[in-house]
């Protein structure tokens, strides 16, 4: 009696065992049959239809960049002359062969976990924020998003945090461009597949990245700089309020257009540039000791952030009378347009938040289904202005 109890017992669990073990291929969880179908599901995904806050498509192509040939010594260059930052418009181009480089599973996006730290707090932030989960959800993957609020050593340490966590992959929006060398080197390092968005690094830190995608800062400058000397008739002075210093929209949101003018419109003189973080009050302090300082000389001002910056120079600008200041600003927030729509700004640019976080997401969910990437790929560019406004519209953040 006591055997057949016993072998009634091993019978069932074996029967237990084989149970299970064939519950996990139906999942996906092993085997190249369960990765096979959900490639397939993954690959059957169609995203075409999610939309961003302001009704563009959330996840269009990306754009490609025409890439001159690089000097043999940029840094000899003078500062204006737009080939001396060769390397940190064009890093990536010219990195050299990947390092370590990730292979794709080609297993499917669905039920994949990632990981994308950005750099601070900021509503802009929370719109990328927004497109990433959104495009997350569109590919069937978990996302964790987390914020170091501009501290490059509380980047580093979530960056250690990511790699313990063991995601399918992490993604940086990196706080300073050569810091950024070893983060993506210690992601690479640990095996897990890593991207940068957003924001630019040395090429080095390329090297280590699967792909990079985020907005053509420097082409977006350059177009916007050329619509501002159109608008000044090619002449006059003009003042910078930047970005925050050492990461790259610090350089091409000054050097883009300072090099983009000296070539499109000479007679159009550098005054001055200023770097008072986003803070209105700041930004229209500075604003105000340039209108006393240049007097009518001061004909125009460039901004690298067109909400509390824009709020700043327009305070500054209604209190002097000086209605024959031009502005025009990098970003388009809700504040941006508002101003554009007044007439308080002439243009801004057209840089999706929300789809520059979908971007690197979606290539996240292309390098899960085996698809060859890019080595950059960037958001389309435009230009918006008080006849196109609200085209764009409602803003993002």
């Amino acid at each position: 009696m006591k055997k057949r109890v016993f072998f009634a017992v091993v019978i069932a669990l074996v029967s237990c065992a084989v149970m299970f073990a064939g519950g996990g291929q139906q999942s996906g969880g092993g085997g190249a049959a369960a990765g096979g179908d959900n490639l397939r599901k993954s690959l059957a995904l169609d995203t075409s239809g999610v939309k961003s806050t302001d009704g563009q498509p959330l996840m269009p192509p990306l754009s490609p960049k025409q890439v001159p040939a690089r000097p043999g010594n940029p840094d000899a260059l003078p500062e204006d002359d737009p080939l001396h930052w060769y390397d940190m418009e064009y890093a990536g181009w010219n990195a050299g062969a990947k390092l370590n480089p990730a292979k794709s599973p080609a297993n499917g996006s669905i039920g994949k976990h990632v990981i994308v730290i950005v750099h601070g707090d900021h509503p802009w932030t929370t719109a990328y924020m927004n497109g990433a989960k959104k495009a997350a959800a569109a590919l069937g993957m978990t996302i964790d998003l987390w914020s170091p609020n501009w501290d490059v050593n509380v980047q580093n340490q979530m960056i250690a945090q990511a790699i313990n966590a063991k995601p399918d992959a992490i993604g940086v929006i990196p706080i300073n461009a050569e810091s950024a060398v070893q983060q993506f080197r210690q992601i690479n390092q640990a095996g897990i597949p890593a991207f940068g968005t957003n924001t630019l690094t040395i090429a080095e830190a390329m090297r280590y990245m699967v792909t990079w995608t985020g907005p053509d800062d420097w082409g977006q400058m350059r177009k916007l700089s050329r619509s501002l000397a159109d608008a000044m008739g090619k002449k006059g002075g003009i003042a910078y309020i930047t970005h925050n210093p050492g990461g790259s929209p610090y350089f091409a949101r000054m050097w883009g257009p300072r090099t983009e003018l000296k070539s499109y419109a000479p007679d159009i003189k550098t005054l001055d540039f200023q770097s008072p973080g986003f803070d209105a009050a700041a930004t229209k302090q500075v604003v105000a000791d340039w209108i006393t300082r240049f007097g009518r000389d001061l004909n125009a001002i460039f901004l690298a952030d067109d909400s509390a910056q824009a709020i700043g120079v327009a305070d500054a600008l209604k209190e002097a009378g000086r209605t024959d200041i031009l502005v025009v600003a990098a970003g388009n927030s809700k504040a941006g347009m508002d101003l554009v729509a007044s007439g308080d700004l002439l243009a801004i640019t057209y840089q999706t938040a929300e789809g520059d976080g979908a971007a690197v997401v979606k290539a996240m969910g292309d390098w899960f289904n085996g698809k060859s990437l890019p080595e950059l790929g960037y958001l389309a560019q435009d230009i918006i202005t008080k006849a196109n406004v609200a085209g764009f519209q409602p803003p993002q953040w």
